[in-house]
């Protein structure tokens, strides 16, 4: 019998739901999910009602927007275990948390966007708001220009057209050309520096991680305030990413 026949109506309309809500980012009303998905507004506000005792939707107190719970990054816990890269890349995170104090990042590209996978803190951590499952933006952070820098150059044209170059604070880099000639350096070092882009006060050196195809495919960083990540420490913190990002490559089948 066909698999088609064994589809249950009502889980294809709660999965569609999650699948909005999670392409929305920032949230969406009850009329605008019936609208989007041409779903009676009653059965959107029951599932969503359900989804929220449950901690899977969360709800806006001002705006009553819905939005993604933790409920589902709980879930999505069991399938970054399973991710090669993280498996790998885990031990040279603690290592690089306990040798520099700061916290250590693992980020994989997802579209247009970075997703924090990992995250070791280390002894003399600020509070960040990173945390596992938190999407970044590329031009603005360590990791995301890590990652930039060895993308074909139309392939970060799209993204940049397709994204903007928002500024987040007054450092971000917000223009094309100055980005594609920090891009340029990053080729050249081995390693990016977000100095403030991202959040104020918080300066990062990120690495690029190749899978066995010669695709980067992740980043790692070492992140800490401006007191302790130095502009003096930056060659010495930018050696360590670089080094373990590329046994990190190296042990995923990277030949380069």
């Amino acid at each position: 019998m066909p698999e088609k026949e064994f589809h249950i109506l009502s889980i294809e309309k709660s999965l569609k739901i999650l699948e909005a809500l999670a392409a929305a980012g920032e949230g969406l009303g009850l009329s605008e999910l019936s609208r989007r998905l041409s779903l009676n507004k009653s059965t959107v506000y029951r599932m969503l009602t359900t989804f929220k005792a449950y901690g899977y939707v969360d709800q806006e107190p001002v705006t009553g927007k819905y939005t993604l719970g933790f409920k589902i990054l709980e879930l999505s816990s069991s399938l970054l275990e399973r991710l090669d890269v993280r498996a790998v890349a885990h031990p040279f995170l603690k290592e690089l948390a306990e040798k520099s104090g700061e916290v250590a990042h693992m980020v994989i590209r997802d579209g247009t966007e970075a997703v924090y996978i990992d995250k070791v803190e280390g002894n003399r951590t600020i509070r960040m708001y990173s945390q596992i499952g938190r999407r970044v933006a590329l031009h603005s952070t360590a990791v995301g220009k890590a990652i930039l820098a060895f993308l074909p150059p139309e392939e970060v044209e799209e993204i940049i057209g397709e994204k903007g170059l928002p500024a987040f604070t007054p450092r971000t880099i917000t223009s094309l050309t100055t980005l594609q000639a920090e891009l340029a350096g990053v080729r050249e070092r081995g390693y990016a520096v977000d100095d403030g882009e991202n959040e104020e006060g918080i300066r990062c050196v990120g690495a690029p991680i190749f899978d066995h195809q010669g695709q980067v495919i992740a980043a790692l960083s070492i992140s800490g305030s401006v007191i302790t990540v130095t502009l003096e420490r930056l060659p010495i913190l930018g050696l360590l990413v670089r080094r373990a990002s590329g046994e990190i490559s190296r042990r995923l089948g990277y030949k380069g």
